[in-house]
């Protein structure tokens, strides 16, 4: 029987997008109120060792699984995951802006660096396969594009703005193209899987973090601002009217898909409260907060339920079995497939 360490998954990362998402939102709530502060920074010391916990974990299937990692990184889904890892080093990044401004900008300068190299390497694969089709786009796809978008949050206090520029370009053009291919994909051929569909609210990411990379680079909340701004505000209403269809899955770690958009949301209502002195926008974003907070804890007490039943990091047996009769190699499915976020 193989280890389970075998099938830790690289879209294991996803939780930490969440956290950290969840705990920049919780930060812009607690803004200015001093006697608050513990709360906030006890989430980012949270998040920050759990993705140190994963990292170490992922290392270690790394050397000893050496085969499933590259079959996770030629999976035409799971090699967009891998850029969570650079995302989950930018995100602590802004977090820790305004509690160790040092520890900010190393965890920046790296995440930053890791995240073009992952953006170059993905985008060359994308271009000279062999074997993707277009059933196989999913919304995880706008990963390495919201990576690009991050960069500039916090980049504009530790580099100079032209370099911030560059990672925004990158990642706004080519989330139009992949919005584009999204479209197409859904509207002409089969619908995903249930496992994915809590990746549809990857779609509220891009709009949502380049309306706020926006702001930060400008310094205004311009009509540019206020179209990236409620794009991901029609996102996230078009999903939430379809509840009921993500009502009815089962728990899979895609489940944590939901937090990082609905926190890059909430963020960008935050912020734009602020830049306009509206209170609507300020409550607004408090609204937001609360269901935020439920879910992330929910979805913590349904991981960890999870983890003790032992339902996270096992084979996908029936994938397995095809692949058998198949005569072709399961690594795929081994490296984790099954537990996609």
């Amino acid at each position: 029987m193989q280890p389970r360490l075998r099938y830790l998954p690289i879209s294991v990362f996803s939780i930490i997008l969440g956290l950290a998402g969840y705990t920049i939102a919780t930060q812009r709530v607690f803004a200015g109120q001093d006697w608050s502060e513990g709360l906030p920074n006890a989430f980012l010391f949270t998040a920050t060792a759990v993705c140190v916990f994963l990292l170490v974990l992922y290392a270690v299937k790394t050397v000893r699984h050496r085969d499933a990692v590259v079959a996770e990184f030629r999976h035409p889904v799971m090699i967009s995951f891998f850029p969570t890892l650079s995302i989950s080093l930018l995100l602590l990044s802004i977090g820790y802006l305004d509690v160790n401004e040092t520890a900010s900008f190393y965890l920046w300068a790296v995440g930053a660096a890791v995240n073009f190299t992952f953006t170059l390497v993905v985008l060359s694969i994308w271009i000279r396969h062999t074997h993707f089709e277009i059933a196989h786009f999913s919304p995880a796809w706008f990963i390495p594009v919201v990576g690009n978008l991050l960069v500039p949050v916090v980049g504009v206090e530790h580099a100079p703005a032209d370099l911030s520029w560059l990672f925004f370009a990158v990642g706004i053009v080519f989330a139009v193209v992949l919005l584009v291919i999204f479209m197409y994909r859904m509207v002409f051929h089969q619908p995903l899987h249930d496992r994915h569909l809590p990746t549809l609210f990857i779609l509220i990411a891009p709009p949502a973090v380049a309306a706020v990379a926006y702001v930060k680079l400008t310094g205004s909340y311009d009509s540019f601002a206020r179209i990236l701004y409620f794009l991901a505000v029609f996102f996230a209403v078009f999903l939430i009217v379809h509840v009921r269809m993500f009502a009815r899955i089962q728990f899979y770690l895609s489940w944590w898909a939901y937090t990082f958009p609905l926190a890059a949301l909430t963020i960008a209502t935050f912020l734009i409260g602020k830049e306009t002195a509206s209170a609507f926008y300020k409550d607004a974003a408090t609204v937001l907060w609360v269901g935020l907070s439920v879910l992330v804890a929910g979805l913590l007490v349904r991981t960890l339920v999870a983890v003790a039943r032992r339902e996270i990091c096992v084979p996908d047996a029936a994938a397995q079995g095809r692949a058998s009769a198949a005569e072709e190699p399961a690594a795929v499915e081994e490296s984790g497939v099954s537990e996609e976020a």
